[in-house]
């Protein structure tokens, strides 16, 4: 299913920038632009949808404003803040607002193109489990009462961990999960286990025969190691516009060693985007993930 934009931003070449790398990148399609705040809740409510890029500042209503007002109107998309503007309280009162990104101006077409994947990786992910409700919900069945509740239980907690920090989409985030289950079926509470074994116990479920099982793990090697690099890079992002942000101040010093975020936080900052400056510890991230997973599921 096609996912449908509404653009609202004061410039017109931006407009008109975004709705090009839209719908020539396949993202999905844009229902309306609007140049104002005002203008821009009249738009989206009457196209109601999936996601709306929204600039900050707007001389009649800015951008916060409008996201405050839709919401308190039950609009339920989600928001992309785009902006050239750099204060940190500003994005930090945007990111409280609701937003899920902030894309800086000037634009850039990679940049966008990632960020409006997530988030619609997101959004695909919350309309499956809205319509699983649906569907239970018509049933009259308890989705709280099921011969495989651990299973479910620990999709359900680590989901939105991979969501929070950005993930969900990496194909490795599938692998993580993977293995996370797998810890929780094996009941490791003691000595975390090598790397190997882990990659190898997914491996298995994915191939049959010792030589595929071995191109496969080096295979689950490289996901890995490219989604946590991803969740880094998310978090370093996140922390430069507001070191204050509730997930950065969670996940950052829990998943990652200081130092390296602080690399990477220097190197975007220099606008130093090809620098491979920040390395992950993926033992240390699976481990932080694990226990995470298993501390949330005992609020389950």
């Amino acid at each position: 299913m096609s996912l449908s934009f509404v653009i609202v931003d004061d410039d017109a070449v931006c407009r008109r920038m975004l709705q090009t790398i839209i719908e020539n990148g396949g993202l999905g399609e844009v229902t309306g632009t609007a140049s104002g705040g005002t203008e821009g809740m009249r738009a989206i409510l009457e196209a109601n949808p999936d996601i709306v890029l929204i600039d900050l500042l707007m001389p009649d209503q800015d951008g916060i404003e409008t996201i405050q007002k839709l919401k308190d109107g039950g609009f339920a998309g989600k928001f992309v803040m785009i902006s050239q503007i750099e204060n940190k309280d500003m994005v930090g009162q945007a990111y409280r607002a609701g937003i899920e990104f902030f894309i800086h101006k000037p634009i850039n077409r990679v940049e966008v193109e990632a960020v409006l994947s997530k988030v619609g990786e997101q959004w695909k992910y919350e309309s499956h489990i809205r319509e699983i409700r649906r569907t239970l919900a018509k049933l009259d069945v308890d989705p709280s009462v099921s011969p495989v509740r651990k299973e479910r239980s620990v999709r359900e907690v680590v989901k939105p961990i991979l969501m929070d920090l950005g993930i969900v989409g990496e194909t490795g985030s599938k692998d993580i999960a993977a293995i996370i289950e797998h810890l929780a079926d094996s009941g490791e509470n003691a000595d975390f286990p090598p790397l190997k074994e882990l990659y190898e116990a997914v491996a298995l479920t994915y191939k049959q025969g010792r030589q595929e099982i071995e191109k496969e793990i080096k295979a689950i090697e490289q996901r890995i190691r490219r989604a946590v690099m991803a969740a880094l890079t998310n978090l370093a992002s996140i922390g430069l516009t507001d070191y204050g942000n509730p997930k950065f101040e969670h996940y950052a010093p829990l998943y990652f060693d200081f130092q390296d975020i602080r690399l990477k936080m220097k190197a975007m900052d220099e606008e130093d985007l090809t620098s491979d400056k920040g390395k992950v510890n993926i033992k240390k991230f699976l481990q932080v993930f694990h226990m995470d997973v298993q501390e949330k599921m005992k609020n389950v």
